[in-house]
């Protein structure tokens, strides 16, 4: 049986730099802290936890001084900053630099008056630190049912979670510049990471040439939960699993060819693991 895994798929550039710091610090000390899961994947969350990476939550920092902590890639509200000074926490800021520069136009544009609307997931973390910007104003919407609700008489500025789909976005400034009332200003602006969205096509067309797809991603990855929407458009055969221990050799049983895909957080290794998982089952079973 043919088996490949997708060039395209895995970590994007603001992970692995993310990812990169992480391995840098562990390298100087055996213990070093990350605020939040450094990325949407618990079977690399757990690699780095063996290295010395312990993962704490916002609640945490209150007991937390003197001590140095990573901001993974999503980005982070400036309260978090700010309580970080406090307790006398040095933060190595990995905040990927497509969301660093979405915060600061978030933040000119809030102070230069108006509603503020973001297309994103609401308690994603990334929509967290982008909302921060605006002192917690900025109205999130996740679908055009939302945008639905917006009060169109009141100027508006759009933008987009990096990692949100083009097409859900464009389909929301559509609606948007079709209902607004007169007199009031809508500005949208295209915020979605295109090393994100040109995976799309990449993948569906990646999808629709196997028989059967392991689409490989952590259950909280929303970027996987897109991804894998598209792969099953193009390919009713597409299963989502995190570890190979979640695959079942009959998905494989009359096709001739798997496809192993992933989102922007799940690394190259674990889809490697699913591969030779797959090889070790053909062998065994052929030895039977």
């Amino acid at each position: 049986m043919l088996i490949e895994i997708d060039e395209g798929s895995g970590f994007c550039f603001g992970v692995t730099t993310a990812i990169k710091k992480a391995e840098e610090e562990l390298a100087k000390s055996d213990s070093h802290y990350c605020l939040g899961d450094i990325v949407h994947n618990g079977r690399e969350v757990e690699r780095l936890k063996k290295m010395g990476l312990t993962t704490v939550e916002h609640a945490d920092l209150n007991s937390l001084h003197d001590i140095k902590m990573l901001l993974r890639a999503h980005g982070e509200p400036p309260q978090t900053y700010m309580k970080a000074k406090e307790q006398n926490i040095r933060v190595i800021d990995a905040t990927c630099p497509v969301v660093l520069n979405l915060q600061k136009r978030i933040r000119k544009a809030y102070e230069a008056g108006g509603q503020i609307v973001i297309y994103g997931k609401n308690g994603h973390a990334e929509v967290v630190g982008l909302v921060g910007q605006t002192d917690g104003t900025a109205i999130v919407i996740e679908n055009l049912e939302d945008a639905k609700q917006l009060d169109l008489s009141q100027d508006i500025q759009l933008f987009s979670q990096t990692t949100k789909s083009l097409e859900g976005f464009r389909e929301i400034v559509s609606y948007i510049e079709s209902n607004m009332k007169e007199g009031a200003h809508f500005q949208y602006f295209d915020t979605i990471c295109r090393q994100v969205a040109n995976r799309i096509p990449n993948i569906m067309e990646f999808a629709s040439r196997h028989d059967v797809i392991l689409f490989v991603c952590g259950k909280k990855s929303s970027n996987g939960k897109v991804l894998y929407n598209q792969c099953l458009s193009v390919n009713s055969h597409t299963y989502m699993i995190d570890d190979p221990s979640e695959i079942n050799f009959d998905w494989f049983e009359g096709f001739d060819s798997v496809g192993i895909c992933g989102a922007t957080s799940t690394p190259k290794w674990l889809m490697e693991d699913c591969k030779k998982w797959i090889e070790n089952e053909e062998t065994r079973l052929r030895n039977h």
